[in-house]
């Protein structure tokens, strides 16, 4: 059984006669109700493709959020191979929530940087939700400086809510940190690709994702801020977040249209969560597309991404 959102209750009720209707059938083989599932399943996917070819942002931002939802470590695992994760940042200590390491991606050595949320209770107090502090840029930085002295293509995964707001972590430079990052992502001489892989929150996310070439999967999302946060700043009321995720063009199809991304990765119908393996699979395509092109290139990386993010609002 999946972990349904208040929007697939259609699907849910569906799915739920079919499980119903398979327990009945292993209870009493002389029961006969494959017609009837094969029926009810034919209803569920159709429901399913009707509910997700018209979700509104808000509905967007809570798949991008589901729980089940692949995270970074999936990605590393499905499509990098000889992963050698890098630990700590040289001045203040070692931050989960950021994975950084090099690695091969279909025979060819990469650096990957990402955020890692978890995915139970235990994991995600580890990873901190995918929030960031600042030896997790600095972390990220020793990365991307490495890359570069290699001459290393650098991939990054993006999945936060944003950068970890707490007092400690203001105290140890968390802004400072952010747009160093930011700075190294744009000063790097080898090409960088960027996928955004779930939720794609504010400086935290744009830290490691200013980059040649971003893509985003179908159902996630890259804004400013969060829903919840853009509410609070405009209305003084969280609970709008439904309202603040329709006005600011946070989905990646808005955001193609905007052309501050590259590419649209599609998920399997009714999300990532419900196909996990295709997605990762589908995004191992565009990565390699997207090195390919880069690789194949005369382009000055650096001037590129320049005028790419100078670019982005003159022509609106």
């Amino acid at each position: 059984m999946y972990n349904y959102l208040d929007f697939e209750k259609p699907v849910a009720d569906l799915e739920g006669k079919i499980i119903e209707l398979k327990k009945l059938a292993e209870g009493d083989e002389a029961v006969d109700v494959s017609e009837e599932i094969a029926r009810l399943e034919k209803r569920s996917r159709d429901a399913l493709r009707d509910i997700y070819k018209a979700l509104t942002p808000w509905q967007k931002t809570q798949v991008a959020r589901h729980q089940d939802r692949p995270h970074c470590l999936d990605y590393v695992r499905g499509l990098f191979s000889d992963f050698t994760p890098l630990a700590g940042d040289r001045a203040f200590g070692e931050d989960h929530a950021i994975v950084c390491g090099f690695a091969r991606f279909r025979g060819e050595p990469v650096a990957v940087i990402g955020q890692e949320k978890g995915d139970d209770t235990k994991s995600r107090l580890k990873h901190n939700f995918g929030m960031a502090k600042p030896e997790g840029y600095r972390k990220a930085i020793r990365v991307m400086e490495l890359a570069d002295r290699f001459s290393v293509p650098v991939v990054s995964l993006v999945d936060t809510a944003g950068a970890y707001p707490g007092i400690n972590a203001e105290e140890r430079g968390q802004a400072e940190a952010i747009a160093r990052s930011t700075s190294a992502c744009l000063a790097l001489k080898v090409p960088s690709l960027s996928v955004i892989i779930g939720e794609g929150g504010s400086g935290g996310a744009i830290a490691i994702a200013t980059a040649n070439r971003v893509y985003m999967l179908e159902h996630s999302i890259y804004s400013v801020i969060s829903p919840e946060g853009a509410a609070s700043i405009l209305w003084h009321d969280s609970t709008r977040a439904k309202d603040a995720a329709t006005s600011m063009k946070i989905t990646a199809q808005d955001l193609l249209e905007l052309k501050i991304i590259d590419a649209i990765i599609l998920e399997p119908l009714g999300g990532a969560h419900r196909g996990p393996d295709t997605a990762i699979s589908a995004t191992g395509d565009q990565i390699a597309k997207g090195l390919a092109e880069l690789a194949g290139s005369n382009m000055d990386f650096r001037e590129q991404r320049r005028e790419k993010y100078l670019a982005m609002g003159r022509n609106l």
